[in-house]
């Protein structure tokens, strides 16, 4: 067993409320957890308008289907429109 894990620091940059970003954040997690079938969270930032961080986790059976998986998940996150990459972390822990 494989679990995948990604952070990602991202800018909102037509957001001039924490509505906005929360609208534009919401889609994106919506996205990630409908196509991808992630467990998704906004997990630091909550309280500035403009940035935010998200974390994305899944569970996968071999090493293979992990990395492909987590690749398939940064090119969704990096090609969405409403939000900028600014940094991301990724790791695919392993079980003993």
């Amino acid at each position: 067993m494989k679990v995948g894990v990604i952070k990602v620091h991202l800018q909102v940059p037509g957001s001039r409320s924490l509505k906005e970003k929360r609208h534009a954040i919401r889609s994106l997690k919506d996205q990630l957890q409908s196509r991808f079938k992630v467990s998704v969270a906004e997990v630091d930032d909550q309280d500035m308008h403009q940035s935010c961080v998200i974390g994305v986790a899944f569970v996968a059976s071999d090493g293979k289907n992990a990395q492909s998986r987590l690749q398939n998940l940064i090119n969704f996150i990096e090609d969405y429109r409403n939000a900028v990459v600014v940094a991301l972390d990724k790791e695919i822990l392993h079980e003993d």
